[in-house]
């Protein structure tokens, strides 16, 4: 019950007038899950609604506007676009409750009778506003069922250290270059800074979701539960079909479930599974934002994973380095649709990749922003972005100084969290990117 209310202030200290928004969602969803009980002959037609209840109100706050703007792009058309503030954490926690619901159909054990602990797993805070999504049935058990040791509270700790560290320390120095060249005219771009601002975004974005993950799987932990890894080392796959295994575990899991696999999945002829990946990848795309730009960039990703398992692209037949580049490659161009303004500018963007080009001037543009800082923060994105400290882990563990590099990384964390105080007394806001879904 502590950590409910705890939860529910957290969000209304953030959000205080989209708290009754999360409340009605939470009493709906508990109607709806105990009307998933075996005896409901319309149990079927129950979850349909609830389904209908949760992609609608989603769609109010999240899609009206985008809405209404394409359809103000057909001929003899013209709405009037309502202005609606997004709640932060909609996504999030609507697809929570969704998959509430329907593992409460798929099996009548799960379903929640107390509406208070059905309240905890839709609110609770760690991964409330940008996830990871965690699934009810990964949820349930821990609900009644969880211990909480010193170990695991220092394991925790240490977890929410590093994750705080990407973000600050990595993610936003990289996203200071990174809000730089995209801010420029794409007509000021050479192929030096397009380029720097593209794999400058790629390492901010990985390094702030995936740092987000890190303090809510370490708050977790400091409170008995245990969530799933949400990021496996994404960048460094050899094709997309394994990015996708690594990237945003949780999101792309939840689509495999609950929407993949009901829709067929590969189960049908290569035309139907085709068309199911790209249902699931426009799916994936708007998810993330009422933009075409996400739209793009979920078909674009979902594109390359059908090319790649009909073998159009069959990087089992490439050497090793290849593959790599290759998936870095198409990752680092898809990035470009997610953050650009616009569909326009993304296309003028990555053309400017391409063509050699460069004054003195913009010569100048880009030294300026190679400074030693920024540098050595690169060099540790990349480093950090590979299972380096894993392998060390690893090896040390399994040797007699386990003691000592267990106490050593204590020692480190502490380092690391001085730092990160320093780093937030001395920058300004700079909000994690997934608080806009």
């Amino acid at each position: 019950m502590l950590l409910l209310l705890f939860s529910l202030l957290f969000y209304t200290y953030g959000e205080p007038e989209a708290i009754i928004l999360m409340i009605i969602s939470i009493i709906m969803n508990y109607i709806f899950g105990l009307l998933m009980k075996k005896e409901n002959k319309s149990r079927k037609a129950c979850l349909v609604f609830s389904i209908v209840f949760n992609l609608s109100m989603l769609g109010i706050f999240k899609y009206a506007g985008f809405g209404a703007e394409m359809l103000n792009k057909l001929p003899f058309l013209s709405v009037s676009i309502p202005n609606i503030a997004l709640p932060i954490g909609i996504s999030f926690y609507t697809f929570q409750a969704m998959s509430y619901v329907i593992d409460a159909y798929k099996s009548p054990d799960y379903i929640q009778r107390n509406v208070f602990k059905l309240a905890l797993y839709i609110t609770f805070f760690p991964q409330l506003v940008a996830g990871p999504i965690v699934k009810y049935y990964d949820f349930a058990d821990q609900i009644d069922h969880r211990e909480s040791t010193p170990q695991m509270t220092a394991e925790g700790i240490r977890r929410f250290i590093i994750g705080l560290s990407k973000k600050l320390l990595i993610a936003n120095t990289m996203a200071v270059t990174a809000d730089y060249v995209y801010s420029l005219e794409t007509t000021e771009l050479s192929i030096s800074l397009a380029w720097l601002g593209a794999l400058s975004y790629l390492f901010q974005i990985y390094f702030d979701f995936s740092g987000y993950s890190d303090m809510a799987i370490g708050l977790g932990k400091m409170f008995g539960f245990t969530f799933k890894e949400n990021f496996e080392y994404p960048y460094i796959s050899q094709s997309m079909q394994e990015f996708w295994r690594r990237w945003h575990i949780s999101v792309s899991t939840w689509f495999k479930e609950y929407l993949y696999i009901p829709l067929g999945g590969n189960r049908k002829c290569k035309v139907r599974t085709a068309f199911n990946k790209l249902i699931v990848f426009f799916c994936t795309g708007l998810w993330h934002g009422a933009s075409l730009n996400f739209i793009v960039w979920g078909l674009l990703n979902g594109v390359f994973l059908m090319i790649e398992s009909y073998k159009i692209i069959n990087t089992e037949k490439w050497i090793k380095p290849l593959r790599h580049i290759y998936a870095v490659f198409v990752t680092t161009l898809a990035f470009v649709f997610f953050r650009a303004d616009n569909l326009a500018t993304a296309c003028r963007y990555i053309g400017h990749m391409f063509k050699p080009s460069g004054d003195i001037q913009q010569t100048a543009m880009f030294m300026v922003q190679l400074t030693p800082l920024y540098i050595i923060v690169f060099v540790f994105a990349v480093i950090f972005s590979m299972p380096v400290m894993e392998k060390i882990q690893s090896k040390a563990k399994s040797g007699k100084s386990a003691s000592v590099y267990e106490y050593s990384t204590y020692c480190v964390s502490m380092i690391l969290l001085g730092l990160c105080i320093l780093s937030l007394s001395s920058a300004s806001y700079n909000p994690f990117i997934y608080f806009r879904f």
